[in-house]
């Protein structure tokens, strides 16, 4: 039994982190495309519009294999997850139904029209294609970020006799309190990874001598949506979501700082430490006394429950996993944050462009926003655990009892294979794209 939950949860967690490469740009991409669109409509410079549609094909590129990568989780729901779907379908299925019927539908639909349909729409009606391709793919991460506030957070529903979820106040659904900060820390977080492509595919041309002036306009448009969105996933949103963790998930909120032992005038904020299972510790911890307890509650002798507050079976399952995602997550956005103020004080000297170093060190930071998104949704899922419905359903009791893990692994195996081809067609067609640039559009 726990080799099958084992190789159920493996795949599970490889195919949607793999999935999730691609959505995290389209969401964020999809903002910045309707920024480039509004300034050509306002100041009638075409470089604008060649910067939108040249974006658009890099958005389409990454929502094809979003899509064809979200598919398999959606069977996974009815072969290795079977008795979770058919517990709690109820209420997820309503969530992932919208998801797919107003959100992919208008998202496909109008990216389309934005592609092909320029000089039959006019600009203005152009325009308007760009910015439901931006509404299709927000309402498509909150009808997704509903679903998954609803696991962490079950709000207005009732369970039968039979063990089914139903639920009994769909309005609560979309005013779950922990939906709107996970939703907005998930999309300004989705900013930052597009930001940073943006801004790197500009600092390429511009290292490259090669399209110098969309160079530019990519580099400074990358740096100052970088820089606002950094700050934003920070504080408040990253602040907002930390709390509603130790209000909600207490036992969650002690693993992912690394609190052991419940510490009785303040609680210190670990900075370096790497978590000892067996004697129940930090070990070689740098921290800084009595931070955490200030920042989140803004008094510095508060006390935060330790997790020698909780029942063993209580806890997460995997706390070392937990404690480094999270510090990882943290770490790789302070960095953000650090190189794109560095950036935009270059930018505002105007002085970013000629500064070789910097302008490599923004494009090779391209991988980090994607390991930032990724761990930041390891915390979230490692952080319910042992429970696919918070405090309600365990994971023990929602897998699918007749998939055995022989079964489970071989598609695992057959996964990686196909994902590894995806992801080389996928390299090579944005690098074709980035290489052919934007000024091989036609107006």
């Amino acid at each position: 039994m726990e080799d099958m939950i084992f190789y159920d949860r493996l795949q599970f967690a490889f195919t949607i982190t793999f999935h999730y490469i691609f959505p995290q740009l389209t969401m964020g991409l999809s903002l910045m495309i309707v920024y480039f669109k509004w300034r050509y409509l306002r100041d009638k410079v075409e470089k604008y519009n060649d910067a939108a549609k040249f974006f658009m094909k890099i958005f389409a590129i990454n929502f094809t294999m979003g899509v064809v990568t979200g598919i398999p989780m959606e069977f996974q729901f009815g072969t290795n997850w079977a008795k979770f779907s058919e517990l709690t379908g109820g209420i997820i299925g309503q969530t992932l139904a919208m998801e797919g019927l107003f959100s992919f539908f208008l998202e496909s639909s109008f990216l389309v029209l934005f592609i092909f349909g320029e000089k039959r729409l006019g600009q203005k009606l152009h325009f308007l294609t760009a910015f439901l391709v931006f509404v299709g793919s927000w309402a498509s991460g909150w009808f997704i970020l509903a679903t998954n506030a609803w696991m962490q957070h079950p709000v207005g529903y009732e369970i039968l006799e039979n063990g089914k979820f139903v639920l009994n106040n769909f309005s609560e659904l979309f005013t779950n309190p922990w939906l709107l900060p996970a939703f907005l820390h998930n999309q300004l977080a989705s900013v930052v990874t597009s930001s940073f492509v943006v801004a790197a595919i500009g600092a390429f041309y511009i290292l490259r001598d090669k399209n110098t002036e969309f160079g530019k306009l990519f580099l400074k448009t990358g740096v100052v949506f970088g820089l606002i969105s950094s700050v934003l996933v920070a504080f408040p949103t990253g602040d907002w979501n930390a709390k509603n963790v130790v209000k909600y998930q207490p036992a969650a909120f002690a693993a992912m700082e690394g609190i052991f032992e419940t510490e009785d005038a303040g609680a210190e904020i670990i900075l370096i430490g790497q978590p000892n299972m067996i004697e129940k510790k930090l070990d070689n911890k740098i921290a800084v006394p009595n931070i955490l307890s200030f920042l989140t509650y803004q008094e510095w002798d508060r006390q935060i429950a330790g997790m020698d507050q909780f029942k063993e079976e209580e806890l997460p399952d995997n706390i070392p996993a937990l404690y480094y995602s999270y510090h990882i997550m943290v770490g790789l956005g302070t960095i953000f944050i650090g190189l794109m103020v560095i950036s935009a004080f270059f930018l505002w000297k105007k002085r970013l462009y000629g500064m070789k170093a910097l302008l490599w060190a923004i494009m090779f930071m391209v991988p980090f926003p994607y390991i930032a998104n990724l761990t930041g949704w390891y915390t979230a899922e490692l952080g319910r655990q042992p429970y696919l419905v918070y405090g309600l359903l365990r994971t023990s009791e929602g897998v699918s009892p007749n998939v055995s893990s022989g079964n489970t692994l071989f598609t695992l195996l057959g996964f990686v294979a196909l994902y590894m081809l995806l992801g080389l067609l996928f390299l090579v067609l944005v690098g074709k794209t980035i290489h052919q640039g934007p000024k091989f559009q036609t107006h």
